[in-house]
């Protein structure tokens, strides 16, 4: 195999993928990193904080080169901007690294990818910027200091300030561009979260216990996941506190019949059959059989039995499911502006109109996915948005519409620091910056029993 020139090679590589072929910045990351498993530690380290960074702070880095360039950078070509953003997130943000290496590789990068007569360009417009970071002038407008500084869509901003208070959004903002520790879940029915954190501490990894869920801890010092004896053995699954959350609000009983209408990648279906111990059945389905195999390599290493994955279009009724499920879990497709700290790009592919179509999607699934709850079961609608129009609004809408629901009551089945969350008593919105966890929203409703 060989060696690309150096890691910013491969960073250009993911860049393109990301912002000209539409590529999801998890994936492209992810699948690279796979690709070049071999390379040294620190050097993966290094692809992933400058992809990561120069995604997170794009609009940031296009401002400020469009002060120091002739060419604005949406008349450059894909390949020369891409290599301009990710240099300027060095020279902003990365101190360790000295602006002489960061000019010098971008101009080597720019000739090895066939655009030697534009190496001049390429170190001017960088040497400038080294020059005159701190003589930046900024936008004066509030809402466009906003997405420069934090790098936001204004449309975005627009509607959060609309939605709440200035120094709320200011919070979710900054939060969003804090690096984000690795969440995990004990597999309980396997061993105790004690023995767990005895076990990771064993082989090296750093753990930390997370205030709402005493089976959730994050974890660091790891090289890769895939060498920890515990992961390969199911002894945990790397899962957010606020997807956690979901489990604990839906209370699952022993025997229930569970179904999780789009459960990809699947972590929530197999928590829910972990707390049901061995009883049960949980059916985990989502639309293609790409995502339904992700679902099954997880519950293949996890060991659980009490669990099936197939492909079912949630838009569709599933006859044979009519009101066979105790349980329903909708964690359905939405716009993911509740976690663009982990998914950085997620802000520049989602528009307004996605959004509205997203909500009238949620409503048709929620319409269909109803009608597997039995009497006295619950339905678990859930989002990790933090916008009204996706979440509040769709539950007044639901219970408008299906008045054989109602809110189900959530204020014992959260830790005490998440009351103040409990919206309308049966749902709960956590915030970025002032919850500990991405955003997310849960509401449970309740199916009226059988007269």
């Amino acid at each position: 195999m060989t060696k690309p020139l150096n890691e910013r090679e491969i960073v250009l590589g993911i860049l393109l993928d990301v912002t000209e072929h539409d590529v999801y910045s998890h994936i492209a990351l992810g699948n690279t990193l796979s690709k070049y498993q071999y390379l040294d530690k620190k050097e993966r380290a290094f692809i992933t904080r400058v992809t990561e960074g120069t995604l997170e702070h794009m609009i940031e880095i296009d401002y400020i080169l469009n002060q120091f360039s002739k060419v604005k950078v949406k008349k450059m070509k894909p390949a020369i901007r891409n290599i301009l953003r990710s240099a300027v997130y060095q020279l902003k943000y990365m101190d360790s690294v000295p602006d002489s290496a960061v000019c010098n590789e971008a101009v080597k990068l720019a000739v090895k990818k066939g655009f030697g007569p534009l190496k001049g360009f390429v170190n001017g417009v960088l040497r400038s910027t080294a020059r005159g970071l701190d003589t930046i002038k900024y936008p004066q407008d509030p809402v466009d200091v906003l997405s420069v500084k934090y790098s936001m869509p204004r449309w975005i901003l627009k509607k959060w300030l609309a939605e709440y208070d200035m120094d709320t959004v200011k919070k979710i903002l900054a939060d969003f561009q804090k690096e984000k520790p690795v969440m995990i879940r004990c597999s309980t029915s396997q061993i105790t979260p004690e023995e767990l954190v005895q076990k990771l501490r064993k082989e090296g990894v750093t753990v930390e216990s997370h205030p709402y869920l005493p089976y959730a801890f994050s974890i660091a010092g790891y090289d890769y996941l895939g060498d920890l004896s515990s992961f390969r053995e199911g002894l945990f699954a790397v899962q957010d506190i606020s997807s956690m959350l979901v489990g604990e609000i839906a209370f699952p009983k022993d025997g229930n019949h569970i179904i999780d209408v789009c459960a990809a990648p699947g972590g929530k279906s197999i928590q829910l059959a972990d707390m049901l111990r061995g009883t049960g059945c949980v059916k985990a389905r989502d639309l293609t059989e790409y995502k339904v195999e992700m679902i099954r390599e997880n519950m293949h290493r996890m060991g659980l039995i009490n669990i099936g994955a197939a492909v079912q279009d949630a838009t569709i009724l599933d006859e044979s499911s009519v009101e066979k499920a105790d349980i329903v879990i909708a964690d359905l497709p939405c716009s993911g502006l509740g976690v663009l700290g982990r998914k950085t790009d997620l802000k520049y592919k989602i528009t307004e109109e996605k959004t509205k179509e997203l909500v009238m999607l949620q409503r048709d699934i929620l319409h269909v996915v109803c009608r597997y709850v039995k009497p006295s079961g619950t339905l678990i609608y859930s989002t990790c948005t933090i916008n009204r129009a996706e979440n509040m609004d769709n539950v007044r809408w639901f219970l408008e519409t299906h008045p054989d629901f109602t809110l189900g009551s959530i204020r014992d089945k959260v830790c005490s620091k998440l009351q103040e969350a409990v919206q309308e008593e049966g749902c709960i919105q956590l915030l970025p910056g002032i919850h500990d966890s991405g955003g997310f929203f849960i509401a449970r409703l309740v199916k009226k029993g059988a007269k």
